[in-house]
């Protein structure tokens, strides 16, 4: 069974920093960043399967109008067993990220996934506008 924990107190960053540094979306990134992430995040949810952390992702959110669905992470000895469905219904859930305008997120090969809780392409593209830069 999954056990799903919302706080950054739940997380084991031993394991989280690896899947995070090994990600399309953070390569390389620095322990400390992810620690700082997670610090400064409005929320963060770890799930455990036998007591060992499987799962990982975070909320950027002001709480009132916007949330953002980021450094969502599975284990891969821990994937299609509803991990990262498990944290994303928490996500959406959580009573602190109620009736938000808008919920955002970016993945590269997880659309089935996420279209299940209703998110969809962005309607207008157009609008959205980027800043990379890169980090030292």
């Amino acid at each position: 069974m999954i056990d799903v924990r919302p706080g950054i107190e739940n997380t084991d960053f031993d394991r989280v920093h690896p899947w995070l540094a090994s990600s399309y979306w953070s390569p390389g990134i620095a322990r400390d960043r992810v620690e700082r992430a997670a610090e400064n995040s409005s929320l963060v949810i770890n799930a455990f399967l036998d007591a060992k952390q499987v799962g990982y992702c975070r909320v950027v959110s002001d709480r009132t109008t916007f949330a953002y669905l980021c450094d969502v992470f599975v284990d891969d000895d821990a994937r299609g067993q509803g991990v990262a469905q498990a944290m994303v219904e928490l996500a959406l859930a959580h009573p602190e990220h109620q009736n938000l305008r808008r919920w955002l997120l970016a993945t590269h090969d997880a659309h089935s996934l996420y279209a299940k809780f209703g998110f969809e392409l962005l309607p207008n593209p157009e609008r959205w506008m980027i800043i990379r830069q890169a980090v030292v």
